[in-house]
């Protein structure tokens, strides 16, 4: 199998096991403001960002709905979890990114949070540098489904997008990448994905352990 030129990592719930956790702790914080909290209505949001998010929650919630003092909130307290705990990496990420390392391929992440936020949570994991560069969702001006995310990581590192991959967990990221004609992988994290989506993406996995025998990294590595 020919190697991708260009991995491109979603960051919450690919990277770090942080979606059920955030999740949980944006549930206290809207019911606090008098909200029902319900997992399904998260699941909706995961991957989104920007104006697409907010007409989402708006959607869900009804007008008025506080999403900045809500969001801050609640990722004040994730904030406070990590510098507590540190944050927990997904099983088999940090061995994929020593073979990208061995065989000199690039990685960067693109993640619809900002760019404060995935700084901190790369750094007190201890991988910001295994990354090329971090593209976040205010760096660009449509989020997750919209591929513009994606192919501006192409784009950056010069790579086309049909000789690039995507590793993402939810719907709205396996959706960006088909929309952006770039192979993905999707490994579920909170939700399975659809029969639809699951169609869409180039290969489904369990875990990011499986992707090195899926480019033989492990054969070739010894």
């Amino acid at each position: 199998m020919i190697l991708p030129e260009l991995f491109i990592f979603d960051m919450d719930g690919l990277l770090f096991d942080t979606e059920r956790l955030f999740m949980e702790l944006r549930g206290k914080v809207l019911e606090k403001y008098g909200y029902i909290h319900r997992e399904e209505d998260y699941i909706r949001t995961m991957g989104t960002a920007g104006s697409t998010l907010s007409a989402l929650l708006t959607e869900i919630y009804g007008p008025g709905y506080p999403e900045q003092a809500i969001t801050t909130e609640a990722r004040e307290a994730e904030l406070a979890h990590l510098k507590a705990h540190g944050p927990k990496i997904k099983p088999g990420i940090l061995s994929l990114l020593s073979y990208l390392k061995v065989y000199q391929i690039p990685a960067c992440v693109a993640t619809s949070t900002t760019s404060e936020y995935a700084a901190s949570f790369l750094k007190a994991g201890g991988i910001y540098d295994a990354f090329s560069f971090v593209l976040t969702g205010d760096q660009v001006t449509r989020s997750k489904p919209d591929p513009e995310m994606f192919l501006t990581c192409c784009r950056r590192a010069g790579v086309p997008p049909e000789h690039a991959l995507v590793l993402e967990d939810s719907e709205n990221g396996v959706r960006a990448a088909a929309a952006g004609h770039i192979p993905v992988i999707c490994i579920p994290d909170l939700k399975q994905p659809s029969p639809e989506v699951r169609a869409m993406a180039t290969w489904v996995l369990d875990s990011a352990e499986e992707v090195p025998a899926l480019f033989g990294f492990e054969k070739t590595a010894e």
